[in-house]
């Protein structure tokens, strides 16, 4: 697939969106080691809030883009990390329209330049407490970004074949809650992105690679 032309990349997508997903078993490949007590990617929490994100493909020099935010350091969940533009649904809210709101209040996004080609698998991201469900669209065109200084720090724009090159996964070691895991990453555009992002984004590469996953767990 030549992933330089977006209406090759676009059908694609819209016609593998609407086959069975990856899912959890290819969210649990990106996961931290040990998982939290309990936890299954594809839970369905009573009392969690809902939350949607999007991940949109553009042409940029070079190929296919797909922007990331940098959250910013003082957010309380989250901080500092790499993130997908999204957020919480609002009561009422359709999710597909709440991705759309996200990123257009997030970066600047206008919603109908989005064309939505379908989503992803839920995600039950319990340290904030929310069930995320990512959407697939595409632009004829770079949006004019614009951040909200209040949440994102900084824009990041990754080309589509780094996030679909398997060269670029390792394994990295953190504390949580006073205990180490370890856990997979992606190095793009030279940030670390990983946890509910890695998961959303390892679901994503899979459906052009269905054994796409990190190296072997040591």
């Amino acid at each position: 697939m030549n992933l330089g032309d977006l209406p090759t990349v676009e059908t694609f997508l819209r016609q593998r969106l609407t086959e069975p997903l990856p899912g959890a078993p290819v969210q649990l490949r990106f996961a931290p080691r040990p998982a939290r007590k309990g936890w299954e990617p594809d839970q369905q929490p009573e009392g969690a809030r809902q939350a949607a994100a999007l991940i949109l493909l553009y042409e940029a020099e070079g190929g296919l883009v797909l922007p990331l935010t940098v959250r910013r350091d003082d957010l309380p969940h989250h901080p500092g990390q790499v993130s997908l533009p999204g957020g919480a649904v609002d009561p009422g809210e359709p999710p597909i329209r709440a991705a759309l709101r996200e990123a257009h209040e997030e970066i600047g996004v206008a919603p109908d330049d989005v064309r939505i080609l379908g989503s992803l698998s839920t995600l039950n991201v319990i340290v904030s407490n929310f069930v995320v469900r990512p959407f697939v669209g595409v632009a004829s065109h770079r949006p004019d970004f614009r951040l909200a200084p209040e949440e994102v720090a900084a824009l990041v724009e990754v080309p589509l074949e780094e996030v679909r090159d398997a060269g670029r996964l390792g394994w990295s070691r953190r504390v949580r809650d006073g205990f180490l895991v370890t856990y997979p990453h992606f190095d793009l555009a030279g940030h670390h992105v990983w946890g509910a992002t890695a998961m959303i984004l390892g679901e994503f590469a899979s459906l052009f690679d269905p054994e796409f996953a990190p190296p072997p767990f040591e």
